[in-house]
């Protein structure tokens, strides 16, 4: 007989590239991992796991098994899950991925008020230079996005609008001035943020009269990191290009002032996608509803 536990044991082994690493999963010892695979291949009378090398490969058998131990654990999770919908309970595991400036000052404080009102909860948060990129390893529940996104057949959620806009201390505009058409901001000291191997210096702009144009710039300073460039703004040290929500507080304390304020670029929508391989839970649903609710739109400068 087979229980829930030997096709969890399964399942792990099955994307292991070796023993060794199976253990380290599984938080046991190899010998340990040996042992209960010889068990359970002993009890069945079916060879599962071909070893080599310490390489792992799974037999024809041993892939049927795995197939259906998915199956049988999808619907025993999906089983649990509605029973604790149906008490109302918010429990278990919830892995949200999050790009690192939002990630760090507005996600992460909401998850943690989340995880305090309900302290079954076991949040993990992840923060990726490249939030769509990490969402290969199919291993979260939520994923936030700001910006555009590629085309994707996933399930979206948009938190909260969000325009990115051109901005520079007021020091620096009382020193230096600032441009008046796109054209002017060769004169001045531009600042990008590289990541995500994105083409971050060019600006698509859309005029007052809805003539767009694409402004190229030749930044003298940037960073991976957007909180890192907004506060060298701050210190004057030229223009940057940042999101609503980075700035909106600076902006309204008069910190920082609005460059090319008649041109607009894109929108950079701040959206949750949900993973179509995790089971619809409650503490999901939960918990992008507190996260809409907490971000809401930010204010109108």
């Amino acid at each position: 007989m087979l229980d829930v536990s030997d096709l969890r044991f399964l399942t792990a082994l099955s994307v292991a590239p070796s023993l060794a690493a199976a253990a380290r999963g599984l938080n046991v010892t190899p010998p340990a991992v040996s042992q209960r695979l010889a068990v359970l291949e002993d009890r069945l009378r079916l060879r599962l796991i071909e070893r080599g090398r310490g390489q792992l490969r799974l037999t024809a058998e041993g892939g049927y098994l795995v197939d259906r131990a998915k199956i049988i654990l999808g619907d025993v999770e999906s089983l649990s899950e509605e029973m604790s919908a149906r008490a109302g309970r918010i429990e278990g595991p919830l892995h949200v991925i999050a790009p690192f400036g939002f990630g760090r000052l507005r996600v992460a404080p909401v998850l943690a008020r989340f995880g305090n009102d309900n302290p079954d909860l076991r949040p993990t948060l992840s923060l990726s230079e490249d939030p769509v990129g990490a969402m290969n390893d199919g291993l979260w529940d939520v994923l936030i996005h700001v910006g555009r996104l590629p085309h994707l057949r996933i399930t979206q959620r948009k938190l909260a609008p969000n325009r990115r806009l051109l901005v520079a201390s007021s020091d620096y505009a009382r020193r230096f001035g600032l441009p008046q058409r796109p054209e002017d901001v060769s004169a001045h000291r531009v600042g990008v943020v590289r990541e995500n191997r994105a083409d971050t210096t060019l600006w698509p702009l859309t005029g007052p009269d809805g003539v767009e144009t694409s402004l190229r710039v030749e930044p003298v300073f940037g960073c991976n990191d957007g909180e890192v460039l907004r506060l060298w703004a701050l210190d004057g040290y030229g223009i940057v290009e940042r999101s609503e929500w980075s700035v909106s507080g600076d902006l309204s304390a008069d910190r920082l002032v609005r460059v090319l304020p008649d041109w607009s670029l894109p929108d950079a929508d701040i959206v949750a996608l949900l993973n179509p391989r995790t089971v619809r839970s409650l503490r999901i649903d939960k918990f992008v509803d507190h996260l809409t609710a907490e971000i809401g739109a930010p204010p109108i400068i």
